[in-house]
């Protein structure tokens, strides 16, 4: 049985396939790369000819990025495991108890907020860890190796709190985490432009990045060319526990109280904008900027919706139907590809 919960292949037409091909065909072939920036592009035009007032105005950027910031960092942890072919669900239910942790080490403990951030930062790598552990050491699928974890981390959470909030008078120091702006935008939105560079340096112009990727597509593969892949994929791992440990600070200082009915509604969107992001830009294979626009795909089409009225079930909705239309594209591309890899005849002139 494969260990591998999601395949990584990059689908992206390659120079060589596009030299001779037509404008038709190259066409064709470009538009499953760029086709949802411009589909992005195609939704902020449209709902700010419908909704001028309130759609393109300064305010609503700001509420997008406060609102979608911390659905785009857990993104980008998601990405991370799924790079190497793995999915981690902890990125849901680890934000439920990190976003409390770092509040109660404050109040209940008396802990400086710079260390009970470095502590809840310590202990998501040390989650990631396990996970790590479960998946390559134990060969549990990684499906239910993190649905395991992260419903224990959520029990925790429900245990520490008594299902009461933790509400208490913290630091102007941490609040100034989430609630400083920049250039009149949220600082949020730096922290994951930020991230997202770093990110993609690493996965697109470094070794750990190709190796990554290389699991991915076949990690029997990878190992016979002398991949670590064991050692690459926990620290895959790590990398996700930690940044899903840094997005529940940052929620934290954001909502200013902890509870565990929060946290948990992310986990659907995080996982939506990281498989969208395999759709673009490097179609069939999670990347750095494609997750982002899957994100903001997400972003702009709830808040045009709302701001057209939409009732509360609207954006589970949206997002639900957006999951399946991603691994629906995803699916065919793979097809699609499957079949352009086919060898050509060769016919006489």
């Amino acid at each position: 049985m494969s260990m591998n919960s999601v395949r990584s292949d990059a689908l992206e037409p390659t120079r060589s396939e596009l030299k001779n091909a037509s404008f038709g065909e190259r066409l064709r072939r470009r538009i499953p790369v760029y086709g949802l920036p411009i589909l992005l592009v195609l939704l902020i035009v449209i709902f700010s000819l419908i909704l001028p007032q309130t759609f393109p105005t300064m305010l609503n950027v700001r509420s997008i990025i406060s609102d979608k910031a911390i659905i785009a960092l857990l993104s980008l942890a998601a990405m991370i495991p799924m790079a190497a072919g793995k999915i981690d669900l902890t990125v849901g239910y680890g934000i439920v108890l990190w976003h409390i942790l770092a509040i109660s080490l404050q109040t209940m403990a008396g802990i400086p907020w710079p260390f009970a951030v470095l502590i809840v930062i310590v202990l998501g790598a040390c989650v990631g860890l396990l996970n790590g552990l479960l998946v390559e050491v134990a060969r549990i699928d990684s499906f239910i190796a993190t649905l395991g974890t992260g419903t224990v981390l959520y029990a925790v959470a429900l245990w520490h709190t008594g299902g009461r909030q933790v509400v208490a008078q913290l630091p102007q120091g941490f609040l100034s985490l989430n609630g400083t702006m920049v250039f009149g935008l949220p600082i949020t939105g730096f922290y994951v432009i930020g991230l997202a560079i770093v990110l993609w340096l690493i996965l697109e112009h470094l070794p750990i990045g190709r190796y990554l990727y290389a699991i991915g597509a076949n990690p029997k593969a990878a190992a016979l060319n002398g991949i670590p892949v064991q050692r690459y994929t926990m620290g895959a791992f790590v990398a996700s526990g930690a940044l899903t440990a840094v997005a529940g600070v940052l929620l934290a200082s954001k909502l200013r109280i902890g509870q565990a009915s929060v946290g948990l509604e992310y986990l659907l969107p995080a996982l939506v904008g990281a498989f969208l992001g395999s759709t673009t830009i490097k179609p069939g294979r999670v990347n750095v900027w494609g997750t982002l626009a899957g994100v903001a795909i997400l972003a702009v089409g709830i808040a045009g919706i709302q701001q057209f009225g939409g009732s509360f079930w609207v954006e589970p909705m949206f997002n639900g139907v957006t999951l399946l239309i991603a691994i629906g594209i995803a699916g065919y591309a793979q097809r699609r590809r499957g079949t352009n890899n086919k060898p050509f005849k060769k016919t006489g002139t």
